[in-house]
């Protein structure tokens, strides 16, 4: 399919969107918004845990048989209530591991790349009905793009933000120590020398592939412990999260992309910190300690010596992803947001559903500030019960 300057091919198998892995890596490295979670390691990994029960939609935008811009999109089934509704996501999305959810297109390409993704939906059109685009960079040229594209051309959208949080690090250490307040920062060095009085301290990062997988096991555990600690039951437990943590691991390892921490005392793991890195950017996904050592410190001692390495290296932003935890705050973290779009076609069921949720938002919030405590109580758990739920899809 050729749309204006560029032309497109859909993609719907892993296989062959193996074959497009080169183009696709060399589109990323021209792309100034590029993070992990927009690689073949990271998309392709995640589908081959968790995408069983959806279709694959990959669109790439070509000219001259270069790779310009990318879409991975999937096809899920949903039910609100008694009417079915199939949901068009961005490919990784829904079950919690992914942010930055990103359409990378070259620079001076946006439009084009634009108006032909909104073509190829078009056409797609009797197999979604409502389209969910979330936790996108809110600085991404091609989303932008793809806005003004539905604008014109008269779709229904609904735009949201999430908040995430990251930290701008600087040169040295001793400049992001007074990035911190004077509490904070004087808690940095004590507690590293007080574990190191009572332990013998180990601080280092996975680099043996043979140790991986015993690591692996180790942080899934601490990861329960820490959670179970407050009382919650963390989200590492569930098989098809292991397995895509596994073989993400694997791959960002032999790249020299995992940063994977780990704190012993006295040769046992207490803590450990499950991340990767992307240019000058490392995310934190993952972590855990042990709550046996809460009052040591240990995650707090691990986190400030991966920091302190990270920026000895020329990282310049520790991103925590999502939410805007006080703990967050503490290490210097400031506020962004991730950008969620959902929109439908004009006149068509899925526009009809968006704005009966638009309608119900709007009704909720007159609701919530008029209505007594227990009123609302008592409507909020009728709210939950009814919405929808994600089907598997067939084919």
């Amino acid at each position: 399919m050729t749309t204006g300057k560029v032309s497109t091919q859909t993609y719907n198998s892993l296989e062959q969107l193996e074959q497009l892995r080169s183009q696709w890596e060399d589109l990323l490295a021209g792309y100034p918004f590029a993070t992990t979670f927009s690689t073949p390691e990271w998309l392709l990994s995640w589908w081959r845990s968790f995408g069983q029960h959806q279709d694959l939609l990959a669109i790439g935008a070509f000219v001259d048989s270069s790779l310009v811009g990318f879409a991975g999109l999937s096809l899920t089934s949903a039910s609100a209530g008694a009417i079915p509704l199939r949901i068009l996501r961005l490919m990784s999305d829904g079950s919690q591991d992914s942010d930055n959810l990103d359409l990378p297109v070259r620079p001076g390409f946006e439009s084009d790349f634009a108006e032909a993704l909104v073509d190829i939906l078009e056409t797609q059109k009797q197999r979604w009905d409502v389209g969910y685009f979330n936790l996108m960079p809110a600085q991404s040229p091609g989303v932008a793009a793809l806005r003004q594209v539905l604008e014109r051309k008269g779709w229904l959208t609904f735009e949201t933000n999430s908040p995430a949080s990251a930290i701008a690090l600087p040169e040295t250490w001793e400049q992001y120590l007074k990035q911190l307040s004077s509490n904070e920062r004087a808690k940095v060095g004590p507690r590293s020398r007080r574990l190191e009085k009572k332990y013998s301290v180990r601080i280092g990062k996975c680099e043996d592939p043979q140790e991986l997988d015993a690591l692996l096991q180790v942080l899934y555990e601490l990861h329960r412990k820490s959670w179970q600690a407050r009382g919650l039951p963390g989200t590492l437990h569930v098989p098809a999260r292991r397995r895509f943590y596994g073989e993400l691991a694997r791959s960002l390892l032999q790249k020299n992309l995992l940063e994977f921490w780990v704190l012993e005392l006295n040769g046992k793991v207490v803590a450990a910190q499950f991340g990767f890195r992307h240019g000058t950017a490392v995310f934190c996904l993952q972590e855990g300690f042990d709550a046996e050592y809460a009052s040591d410190s240990v995650g707090f001692v691990l986190r400030s010596q991966v920091i302190r390495n990270l920026i000895s290296q020329g990282i310049r932003r520790y991103d925590f992803l999502g939410g805007t935890d006080e703990f967050k705050k503490r290490w210097g973290a400031e506020r962004d947001d991730y950008f969620n779009l959902s929109f439908a076609r004009p006149r068509s069921k899925g526009a009809a559903y968006l704005r009966s949720l638009d309608h119900a938002r709007r009704a909720k919030s007159w609701l919530r500030e008029n209505l007594p405590a227990g009123a609302w109580s008592v409507l909020h758990k009728i709210n939950v019960a009814r919405k929808p739920k994600d089907k598997p899809t067939q084919g």
